[in-house]
């Protein structure tokens, strides 16, 4: 009997243990199960850990990132962080549910995140951050009991952040921080009592900030909200947070004052509040938080006097007061400050002098701005004390007195900028010292006109590293040394205005780096030197105004990276060198003022682009020549004073563009083209003394010209106005005479007649289109100005949220209207984009020089010091087509459609292969193109995308895309080509005919807007379309209907995943203009 009870016994315990074997075999192949679907899910391992290491032939804790429990054998640990893995999440993962810390940091994960993550109820760390992760943040992921840090950030996510967020009574730090978040920030409804560190920087958040949301947060220690939309005022339950440590709201739209509150802050160490609407005097409250490193209020509406408490704070290393309205002296204390590292006091109302001591006790001072105030006095020679510092910019104030020989002590300086004062160097002796300066990139002195001397040659010794010289009005005189050549590294060379003699060394041709030469207002002799000729990536000649002689080097035209040749004011003889017409993205020419000869150029047709050419007071004889009709952009043309013959040409009624005409003094003759008529944008003309005859137009803009016009011509007649002639009307004196004239003029006008009735329908349909050619350069490139920080902060009402046309992963753009009524576009990139954009204003002055009609004109720049970058852009009314694809009060017809596809196409073959500088835009969607008063489209954004040169066609960089439109090969492995620009252009196309987002909510797992369209394209085309699609083409919508199914074929076309097999952008141009004659063959067009 007992036998049997030990037996039963016995084998209960091994039921069990069997049991328990086979639960615990089961639940950890649940878990190995969840991890093989990760697996497949990857479709890029640049490092083979999965593939070789993750197999069911090895136990899976043993699997590379994966970490077991000991006591139930099951997965705790998933860390996959750096692996530069590729693919997308499984909802699987949700079967972790022993899950406690999931990190897949640092790869290229995309797609939308799964909702089965809110099963993983044991989970405390989830970081998914820098990877391409797009969709919304799911509201269950609040249902995550033990999380504790949750970080998104650098990602692509996008819609509201979840209230649900803050009901995670555990979580102690959250990063979402750098995506594409909006909507408000949610209330917190209960105490959180862990939460130490919120991060919300770089999304577009908008409202206010809630005013009790600190009431629950006693232990926040880090907030940032910075680079949002966020208005409203600074909430005072902010100041209940005694354990702050870091505030960082900068870049918003933030008004009223700095509550005094902020005193109470007593662990608070850096504020950063600069780039917002505050006004008022700072707290003297502030002066009492013993701890602050960094102090940035910056760029904000703050006035008064700075407090001389400021210099209680022992432990200050970053002081930015740049940019307000604040007046009176500096405090010496300021200076006594040994922890600075930077300051930063310009763009204010201060004035006063600088104490004598300043630079004794600033060890640690880095960066150091005073510019744009109204400061006084000597150059503080001590300065040289100040070891550390990189950067020194004095510009724009009126200090006198010589500069120190002694500023080579500073071994680190990199900018060095004294430009706009009153500061002397007698024989600029302070260069001698500065060549021990070995990183010094920028040196700016220009517009001291007390320096004076000659420039030494031992400049040559100066930095190799030096990237800009300039010393522009100073009364430098001598000649520029040949030593200069050595300067390897140099972009650009400024000596204007000065008393130069000489001949221009010929060992500037050396500087293969050199971009811009401006050399105008001196007495420079001899020629041009061929040598120059080998500058391969010179944009900007100037040389105007000099004393220069001999011929124009024809080895000129090899510089096809040349935007500006300026060589007025000067002595060149001969003719015009018929090589320069090679240069075809040639902007501006000014050849005015010399003594040069013979017909001008056949082939000038061939400066397609060019937009203002003056060739006035020379000696060129024969007829204008017909090319000259090609000049679609010219906005100013001179031949005034020359020795020109023959008529005017007819086709001069084709330069719609021209707002400046200058012809006079010559001898011309035949009477004046009625088709200039047609030049509504024409605001100056002048035809004087010439031999012209006939009646002078009175149409266009003729009604606005006076007699200095066509004064000097005496066969002229026309309105009394004018103190011309009255016109006289022959009279025709037979019946035979009459019968005669009948015959020439009838005859050829029936003729006429009958062939518009063979072609008026290709004729009605060209008229809209060739209307929209008619377009206005809002500001000729020639006269352009630059634009102040000031100027754009009024013209914007202080970039003002109402002003705010949009935002996106490289900045915001605001409408500004400045003082003189014209309206454009300004685009102010993120703070963090700046390390992108070395030689800021020389790269966009050659961004600026490309031009197409399809292309938004870059129309200016703006950069103030190294934390303030804009573009100042053509404004266009009618939004973009995101706008009228999704607005209730907005619908394109097929047709508009169209049209706006091959606007968009054509942008991009200008860019791919019609300009020197081969570009590719990189971020093609709907919000990048923008719509004028007559539908014409525009790219934008082209000139923030990476510029390639002619021998790359295909590199790697890290250049900002949308998720969504980005080619497969740009999303894995980072490739940039032209074909990844032609499959962002067939996403465009699809989106543009269907109405549907790629990023739309249908489209998740395996299904894509590629896919949807290539499976609906043959069967169901009426729920593929846009229902507004037909809206407009009038009774035969099967014409209509092949016209759509023509452009969707185009857009898959583009999207194939190979580079090599999508169509070159030319292909897909003519495709398009050969859909749109077929449509017009077929319908008529409701214009």
């Amino acid at each position: 009997m007992g036998n049997t009870f030990l037996s039963l016994a016995l084998l209960l315990i091994v039921h069990f243990s069997m049991v328990t074997f086979s639960l615990k075999l089961t639940t950890i192949l649940t878990d190995q199960s969840a991890l093989l679907e990760l697996k497949n899910r990857v479709t890029i391992d640049p490092k083979n850990v999965m593939a070789t290491n993750w197999s069911t032939s090895t136990p899976v804790c043993n699997w590379f990132g994966v970490s077991c429990g000991f006591k139930h054998h099951r997965v705790t640990a998933l860390n996959l962080s750096g692996l530069g893995l590729v693919g997308t999440l499984p909802p699987h993962l949700g079967n972790l549910s022993f899950l406690s810390l999931l990190s897949i940091r640092n790869n290229s994960f995309h797609g939308s995140l799964p909702a089965q993550l809110s099963d993983l109820h044991r989970l405390k760390y989830l970081n998914f951050a820098y990877n391409n992760f797009n969709g919304v943040i799911s509201f269950s992921l609040g249902y995550l009991p033990q999380l504790e840090t949750l970080n998104l950030m650098e990602n692509q996510i996008s819609g509201s952040i979840p209230s649900s967020i803050f009901n995670i009574s555990s979580l102690q730090k959250i990063y979402i921080s750098n995506n594409m978040l909006s909507g408000s920030i949610p209330s917190v409804p209960r105490d959180l009592l862990s939460l130490e560190l919120i991060d919300f920087n770089y999304n577009n958040l908008t409202g206010q900030i809630p005013e009790d949301m600190f009431d629950h947060l006693p232990n926040l220690k880090e907030l940032y909200l910075s680079v949002n939309m966020l208005s409203g005022r600074i909430p005072v339950s902010l100041f209940k947070c005694k354990e702050l440590q870091m505030l960082s709201i900068s870049f918003n739209q933030l008004e009223g004052s700095l509550p005094v509150e902020i005193g109470n802050l007593s662990m608070l160490q850096y504020i950063y509040v600069g780039r917002n609407h505050l006004e008022g005097e700072i707290p003297e409250q502030i002066m009492n938080l013993t701890l602050i490193t960094t102090f940035d209020c910056s760029h904000n509406n703050f006035t008064g006097t700075i407090s001389a408490q400021i210099g209680n704070q022992k432990n200050l290393e970053v002081l930015n007061l740049a940019g307000n309205n604040f007046v009176g002296t500096i405090p010496p204390a300021i200076f006594n400050i040994s922890s600075l590292s930077i300051i930063g006091l310009d763009i204010n109302k201060l004035s006063g002098h600088l104490p004598s001591t300043l630079g004794l006790w600033l060890p640690n001072l880095e960066n150091f701005y005073l510019d744009f105030n109204n400061l006084v006095g000597s150059f503080p020679t001590l300065i040289s004390n100040a070891s550390q510092l990189t950067l020194l910019d004095m510009s724009s104030n009126y200090f006198s007195g010589s500069i120190p020989d002694n500023l080579g002590n500073l071994r680190n300086l990199r900018i060095l900028n004294l430009a706009d004062n009153n500061l002397a160097s007698p024989g600029m002796s302070f260069l001698y010292s500065l060549a021990s300066c070995r990183g010094l990139e920028f040196l700016l002195f220009g517009m001291n006109p007390l320096i004076s001397g000659k420039l030494p040659g031992l400049i040559g010794n100066l930095s190799g590293s030096l990237l800009e010289f300039s010393a522009y009005g100073c009364n430098i005189s001598g000649s520029i040394p040949g030593e200069i050549g050595n300067l390897s590294g140099l972009i650009n060379i400024e000596l204007d205005g000065n008393k130069l003699t000489g001949s221009i060394p010929a060992s500037i041709g050396g500087l293969e780096e050199l971009q811009s030469l401006s050399l105008t207002q001196n007495m420079l002799q001899g020629s041009i030197p061929y040598e120059l000729c080998n500058l391969n990536k010179l944009a900007f000649m100037f040389l105007t105004s000099n004393n220069l002689s001999g011929p124009i080097p024809p080895c000129l035209g090899n510089l096809i990276s040349l935007r500006k040749l300026l060589l007025g004011s000067n002595m060149f003889s001969s003719s015009i060198p018929s090589t320069l017409t090679r240069i075809t993205d040639l902007l501006m020419l000014n050849l005015s003022s010399n003594s040069l000869s013979g017909p001008l150029p056949i082939d000038i047709g061939k400066w397609k682009v060019l937009t203002s050419m003056d060739l006035s007071n020379n000696r060129f004889s024969g007829d204008i020549p017909i090319g000259v009709v090609d000049l679609k952009d010219l906005t100013n043309f001179s031949l005034s004073n020359n020795r020109l013959t023959g008529s005017i040409p007819e086709s001069f009624g084709d330069m719609f563009s021209l707002e400046f005409l200058d012809l006079s003094r010559n001898n011309l003759s035949g009477e004046i083209p009625r088709s200039l008529e047609k030049l509504r944008y024409l605001k100056c003309f002048n035809v004087s003394f010439n031999r012209l005859h006939g009646e002078i137009p009175e149409g266009g803009s003729f009604g606005n010209y006076s007699i200095e016009s066509f004064e000097g011509n005496e066969a002229l007649c026309g309105a009394p106005r004018l103190r011309v002639p009255t016109c006289k009307t022959k009279p025709i004196r037979s019946s035979k005479a009459r019968t005669k004239l009948i015959i020439y003029v009838a005859l050829p006008i029936a003729s006429t007649i009958l062939v518009v009735a063979l072609f008026i329908i290709i004729l009605k349909s060209k008229k809209r289109r060739d209307k929209l050619q008619i377009q206005e350069d809002l500001l000729p490139f020639g006269t352009r100005r630059r634009f102040s920080y000031h100027e754009l902060h009024q013209a914007t009402d202080g970039f003002n949220q109402s002003k705010l046309l949009g935002n996106g992963s490289y900045g915001s753009v605001y409408q500004g209207t400045f003082s003189d009524g014209m309206t454009f576009a300004v685009k102010v990139f993120k703070l963090e984009l700046e390390k992108a954009f070395k030689s800021f204003d020389v790269e966009c002055e050659v961004l600026c020089t490309t031009r197409h009609r399809n292309l938004i004109k870059i129309i200016s720049s703006c950069t103030n010091n190294l934390d303030f970058k804009a573009l100042v852009l053509e404004f266009m009314p009618n939004g973009s087509l995101d706008k009228w694809l999704y607005s209730n009060n907005h619908f394109l017809d097929i047709l508009q459609r169209l049209n706006i596809m091959i606007d968009v196409a054509s942008a991009l073959e200008y860019l791919h292969h019609g300009n020197a500088t081969l570009i590719v835009h990189c971020d093609l969607k709907p919000s990048n193109v923008l719509l004028d008063e007559d539908m014409v489209a525009h790219l934008s954004d082209f000139g923030i995308a990476k510029l390639l040169c002619n021998d790359d066609s295909m590199i790697q960089t890290m250049t900002m895309a949308t998720v969504g439109y980005m080619a497969p090969e740009y999303g894995t492995e980072g490739i940039v080509s032209t074909k990844g620009d032609v499959y962002s252009f067939g996403i465009l196309v699809m989106e543009t005919l269907t109405k549907r987002r790629p990023t739309d909510e249908m489209f998740a797992g395996e299904r894509s807007l590629k896919s949807w369209v290539k499976d609906s394209i043959s069967s169901s085309l009426n729920q593929l379309a846009d229902t507004n699609l037909f809206s407009a083409t009038g009774k035969d919508c099967s014409a209509a209907n092949n016209c759509a199914l023509s452009i969707l074929r185009v857009g898959l076309e583009c999207c194939v995943e190979l580079p090599a097999e999508r169509p070159d952008v030319k292909e897909v141009v003519a495709k398009l203009n050969k859909i749109k004659v077929e449509i017009l063959k077929d319908i008529e067009l409701v214009l």
